[in-house]
C-alpha cells in the first residue's frame, strides 16, 4: 500500500464484559443442546452406545476448551479461530478457520429456531414451527442490534433460568427413572456391543456433539471483554464443567423414564419425556415447555451473537466485503453482519420445501452441517496452538494450556476421530461443506486486494 493511501478507520467494539457475563455467554451459546438434537444419537446408536459416543465427545471438549483458553487469552480478537489460525498459518489459514467458524455459527441457529417451534408446539399443536422460527430471528436480531451489554445481561438471566429448568427436570422425573429403563435395547443392532454398535457409536458423534457445540464462540466477544486474560479462563473453565455435568445429567435421566424409543427422533425429547412420568396435564410440563424455551432462546440469542462477531472480523479484515464490517451509528453494533447471518439461516430454514438430503430430518441435517463446521474448526485451532507455541515461543500468554503438549494433542486426534466418523457417515452433507468451501475459497483468491486495503490488524500479525 502507498505511503500516501490514508490508513483505513478499524472499527472497534466496545469493551463492557465482565467474567459471570461471559459464563453466561459460554454456557448459554450450549445450552439448548441440552434440550434438543442430542436424542437423534439414540437413533442411530441406542442409549448405551450414544453413552460411549458422549463419553469420548465430552474427553475431546474438556481437553479442548484447557488448551483452546490460551489462545482466546493470548489473542483476545472478535474473530476468534479465525485470527488465531491466520496468526499461525497466514491468510490461507485464517480462511479455513473462518469460513469453518462461519458454518457452525450459522447453521447452528436455524436448528434451534425449529426446536422453539417444536416446543411451542406442545402448548400450541396447530403452530407452524417454520414461522416461529423466522419470528425469533426477527426479535432477538433485534436485540442483538441494541447492544452487547444488553444483549450478554439478557443471555446471563435466561442461561441461569435453563440451568435450573434442567436440575427441576431431572428431580421431577426421578421418581418414574430407572436403570432398566435406559439399558434396554441399549445397542444398535441388539444388546451386544458388536458391529452394528460400533457404527451406531461412530454415526451418533454428531449428536454427542451438540451437546457441546459453540462453547467456543465466547471467545468472539473476548474482543468486548474487560479484562480478557482474567476474564476469558474463569468463563471457559466454569462453562465446560457446569455444561459436562448437565449433558450426562439430562441424557441419564431422560433415557430412563420410560420406551426411550420414543424420544429418538423428535425435537422436544424433555417435554415428552416429563409427559410418561407426570401426564400431560401437569404443571410440572407446562412450566417445561415454557422456561424449557429459556435454554433455546439463550443459545439462538447467543449464536446470533458470535455468528455476527466472525462475519464482522472476516469483513474488517478483507475476507468478506467490507459492507459487513460497518457498526451501528446509534448502537455500536455489528448490525449489517446481524441481519446477513440471519438470511442465510431463514434460507436453511426452509431448504426442505426445495431439496431433501438422505433420511434425515431437516433439524438433524443442519445440526450436522454446524457440526462439520465446527470440528474443522477445532482442528485447525489446536494446530494453531501448536504453530503458534513453536514459532512465537514470547507471545504473551496470560493462561497456559495445562498438561501441554499431551490436552491439545488428545483433543486434536479426538477431533480427527469425530471428522472421519462424520465425514464416513454423512456423506452428502460433507459434499456440500466441500462445494461451499471451494466457492469461498474462489472468492478468497479473487479478493486479495480487498485484504491488503483492509485496515491493519495487530492481533492478527506476528511481531515484525
Amino acid at each position: 500500500m502507498s505511503s500516501l493511501t490514508p490508513t483505513p478507520h478499524t472499527p472497534a467494539l466496545k469493551k463492557v464484559l465482565g467474567p459471570l457475563q461471559l459464563w453466561g455467554i459460554a454456557v448459554g451459546l450450549v445450552i439448548s443442546g441440552e434440550y434438543f438434537g442430542w436424542s437423534y444419537g439414540w437413533n442411530t446408536a441406542g442409549t448405551l452406545g450414544f453413552l460411549v459416543a458422549t463419553v469420548l465427545v465430552a474427553a475431546m471438549y474438556t481437553t479442548f476448551i484447557f488448551s483452546f483458553t490460551e489462545l482466546s487469552t493470548a489473542i483476545p480478537h472478535a474473530g476468534g479461530p479465525f485470527a488465531y489460525a491466520r496468526r499461525a498459518f497466514g491468510p490461507t489459514g485464517g480462511f479455513i478457520a473462518g469460513f469453518a467458524t462461519l458454518i457452525e455459527f450459522v447453521f447452528a441457529p436455524p436448528a434451534i429456531a425449529l426446536a422453539i417451534g417444536a416446543y411451542l408446539n406442545v402448548q400450541f399443536p396447530g403452530i407452524n414451527a417454520k414461522y416461529i422460527a423466522l419470528g425469533a430471528y426477527v426479535v432477538f436480531i433485534g436485540l442483538n442490534w441494541l447492544g452487547v451489554g444488553i444483549a450478554a445481561t439478557f443471555e446471563l438471566f435466561v442461561t441461569v433460568l435453563a440451568i435450573v429448568e434442567l436440575l427441576v427436570f431431572m428431580g421431577v422425573v426421578a421418581p418414574g427413572w430407572s436403570w432398566g429403563n435406559f439399558v434396554a435395547h441399549g445397542w444398535a443392532g441388539g444388546d451386544v456391543l458388536n458391529g452394528a454398535a460400533l457404527s451406531g457409536i461412530f454415526a451418533s458423534i454428531p449428536f454427542a456433539i451438540w451437546f457441546f457445540l459453540a462453547i467456543e464462540g465466547a471467545a468472539m466477544a473476548a474482543e468486548e471483554a474487560r479484562d480478557p486474560h482474567r476474564t476469558i479462563p474463569v468463563a471457559y473453565i466454569a462453562g465446560i464443567l457446569t455444561l459436562v455435568l448437565l449433558a450426562f445429567g439430562v441424557m441419564l435421566f431422560a433415557g430412563g423414564v420410560g420406551d426411550w424409543r420414543q424420544l429418538a427422533n423428535i425435537n422436544d425429547p424433555l417435554p415428552q419425556a416429563m409427559k410418561a412420568v407426570v401426564g400431560a396435564s401437569s404443571g410440572w410440563l407446562h412450566m417445561l415447555v415454557w422456561i424449557g424455551l429459556f435454554g433455546l432462546v439463550a443459545s439462538f440469542h447467543g449464536i446470533i451473537m458470535g455468528y455476527s462477531r466472525q462475519i464482522f472480523a472476516l469483513a474488517r479484515a478483507g475476507y468478506l466485503p467490507r459492507y459487513f464490517a460497518a457498526l451501528s451509528p446509534r448502537f455500536d453494533t455489528p448490525h449489517r453482519a446481524l441481519i446477513a447471518g440471519g438470511v442465510i439461516g431463514v434460507l436453511a430454514i426452509f431448504s426442505d420445501e426445495w431439496v431433501q438430503f438422505g433420511g434425515q430430518t431437516l433439524t438433524a441435517n443442519i445440526v450436522t452441517m454446524a457440526v462439520l463446521g465446527a470440528i474443522v474448526m477445532y482442528l485447525v485451532s489446536m494446530a494453531a496452538l501448536f504453530r503458534l507455541r513453536r514459532s512465537e515461543p514470547l507471545l504473551p500468554r496470560p493462561y497456559r494450556a495445562p498438561f501441554y503438549p499431551v490436552f491439545p494433542a488428545i483433543a486434536l486426534c479426538l477431533g480427527l476421530v469425530c471428522l472421519g466418523a462424520m465425514v464416513w457417515f454423512n456423506g452428502t452433507l460433507t459434499l456440500l461443506f466441500a462445494v461451499l468451501m471451494a466457492l469461498a475459497y474462489a472468492y478468497f483468491r479473487s479478493t486479495a486486494a480487498q485484504r491488503a486495503a483492509a485496515a491493519p490488524d495487530d492481533l492478527l500479525s506476528t511481531p515484525r
